[in-house]
């Protein structure tokens, strides 16, 4: 399997053709220029209603604890490649762990311009050690250590969402999975891009998990779309960027919004970013909370389990 990092290496000028979007993809003919977009820090019940992204800060995380988060998984992508190899991710299997580059089925054959690595960091029962590098040997210690304080934001998040819909404190969060709900780890790199006009890091799309969140290092990749223009997002310094993701939109029958997001990549600089997926067990049933709708209000989703919908998704099945 040939990397996108190991393409990067060999570019000068060009880039291959799997990896020129679509002329009604390309960053340089469908992003608004000069206009940073500056997504809530505050309200995140207004924000997840009407934008579907916003960024937290005083989060409680400690910035070196985020900053040896950024260092331990950029060590993993300078190793030798050999080495990255042996966390592939296995030919054939079901699950997304493992280092890999190509995620999901894309539209006329274009590929993104990124590799990444997948794997479970919480519950502790769905962890599988053979896709947590060993190298660097602080590389398990910081992700338990950032995932134990990430426990206490994302109980904040759900609970504020619940009571912003109505609901007790803690009732999305038992709606999506509660004590079972899973934590997925991404790393994305994104390496230098001799045409960055013409590619994309990652297609837009939306995050099939209920919340994401996000940690991006300081080159500017991040874009949101907005009343059908592309914005970049502004970066701020040891910030959070939450994603309201599919199932969060499903569980509150439309009100929070998933939102359409995608990567650019840079010339000279290589971006990286860290999302958790928050995510149900693959066979925990998500549909509208059934306090949300009602005979003036009906469903506006179906019923199914989280891994049917991820498949369908992935597989560009319509739901």
């Amino acid at each position: 399997m040939v990397r996108v990092q190991d393409i990067a290496s060999e570019s000068k000028d060009t880039i291959p053709d799997e990896f020129v979007r679509l002329e009604s993809e390309q960053p340089a003919a469908t992003t608004v220029r000069g206009v940073t977009l500056e997504v809530p820090v505050i309200d995140i019940v207004a924000a997840s209603k009407e934008w579907g992204m916003y960024q937290i800060v005083n989060h409680g995380i400690p910035p070196p604890l985020i900053a040896e988060l950024q260092s331990v998984g950029r060590q993993f992508f300078e190793l030798p490649q050999v080495e990255k190899e042996a966390y592939a991710k296995p030919a054939g299997a079901k699950s997304v762990e493992g280092y890999g580059t190509f995620l999901q089925k894309e539209v006329a054959g274009k590929k993104g311009w990124v590799d990444h690595l997948f794997h479970k960091v919480w519950p502790p029962s769905a962890i599988n050690y053979r896709f947590w590098p060993r190298n660097p040997p602080s590389y398990r210690a910081v992700n338990e250590e950032y995932t134990k304080q990430l426990h206490g934001v994302v109980n904040k998040l759900y609970d504020s969402l619940s009571l912003g819909l109505g609901l007790k404190a803690g009732e999305l969060r038992e709606a999506l999975g509660g004590d079972e709900l899973v934590y997925l780890m991404k790393i994305n790199y994104y390496p230098p891009c001799p045409r960055p006009d013409l590619a994309l890091g990652v297609v837009a799309h939306t995050d099939m998990s209920s919340l994401t969140i996000l940690v991006p290092n300081d080159v500017q990749g991040l874009q949101a779309c907005r009343d059908g223009q592309w914005y970049d997002v502004k970066y701020i310094p040891n910030a959070l960027v939450i994603h309201i993701g599919d199932q969060m939109e499903i569980v509150s029958n439309g009100i929070y919004k998933s939102v359409l997001h995608r990567t650019t990549v840079n010339k000279d600089k290589t971006r990286m970013s860290w999302p958790v997926f928050l995510e149900p067990p693959a066979d925990h049933v998500v549909g509208p909370h059934p306090k949300l709708v009602g005979d003036k209000n009906p469903a506006k989703y179906k019923t199914k389990k989280f891994g049917d919908y991820c498949y369908c998704k992935l597989n560009k099945i319509p739901q």
